[in-house]
């Protein structure tokens, strides 16, 4: 005699999303401290909590998914927007000094591994990858890659072209390169702006209001992903964990400019 028992999973893919965007918006990076104290407190009101395992196993596989609803969320706020900033900012894995022992992105992929570079603005070594980003006037992530810390900036900028036309581009000056400009301009009719190095060839004074423009638009997009999501602290033991962990990350973020710029880009 047997008894057929029919399992149906306790939470659907767009309920169980929530938890872990919420969860960045309020600054926890930690998934232990997220189960073992924070959901405890309101254990009676989710009777079918999953596992800490099940969550990483189900934020791993529909990364993607919510990849595609944050293009889509981005689309619909700032989706005619003509000018855009561009930035990379360090993504550290572990120590310099632990880097050659790491064995995150080894033991499958090797293109997907980690790797040592440096990061200008901080005068810093670190080993890790690099998160380049593409941002609109308002602050809203439009497009973001990840690459090995040894990737120069200027290499994003050909994966650009392949998605937007006819816009102006800022950036500081990693992405200097006038035969990427030229080509961003010539194919897709992209203006690629950089302030000039002082010992660069036909140097000119770096116009004031693009200067301070630039600024304010990288100092809005670093405050977001540094100060409030923590995209600098890693807990990630395996690449696929980390991608899905900046995949959460930058999703939070643009929920949280579609909460409060809703009346602006709906209204």
């Amino acid at each position: 005699m047997f008894h057929v028992v029919v399992l149906f999973p306790s939470f659907r893919i767009w309920k169980w999303w929530r938890y872990p965007l919420t969860a960045e918006t309020e600054s926890i990076d930690s998934e232990k401290w997220l189960f073992d104290y924070k959901l405890q407190e309101y254990k009676d009101s989710i009777p079918n909590l999953i596992s800490r395992r099940q969550f990483n196993d189900r934020r791993k596989k529909t990364a993607g998914l919510c990849e595609e609803l944050r293009k889509r969320i981005a689309m619909e706020m700032d989706g005619g927007e003509e000018q855009f900033f561009v930035d990379s900012k360090p993504i550290e894995v572990c120590r310099v000094a632990r880097g050659k022992r790491c064995k995150m992105g080894r033991t499958g992929n090797f293109s997907q591994a980690p790797d040592f570079g440096f990061c200008a603005s901080q005068n810093t070594y670190y080993f890790g990858y690099k998160l380049h980003a593409l941002c609109g006037l308002s602050g809203v992530i439009h497009s973001y890659d990840l690459s090995k810390a040894s990737v120069a900036d200027l290499h994003y900028m050909k994966d650009v072209k392949h998605t937007y036309h006819d816009c102006s581009i800022y950036g500081d000056k990693g992405y200097i390169g006038a035969d990427v400009q030229l080509d961003l301009f010539e194919t897709a009719h992209i203006r690629l702006e950089c302030p000039y190095r002082l010992n660069q060839k036909d140097w000119k004074p770096t116009f004031i209001p693009f200067a301070k423009r630039q600024e304010r638009g990288l100092r809005q997009y670093s405050l977001n992903i540094t100060d409030q999501f923590l995209v600098i602290r890693n807990y990630a033991k395996i690449t696929n964990g980390l991608f899905a962990r900046i995949i959460g990350k930058i999703s939070a973020l643009t929920i949280l400019h579609c909460i409060f710029g809703c009346g602006r880009f709906f209204g």
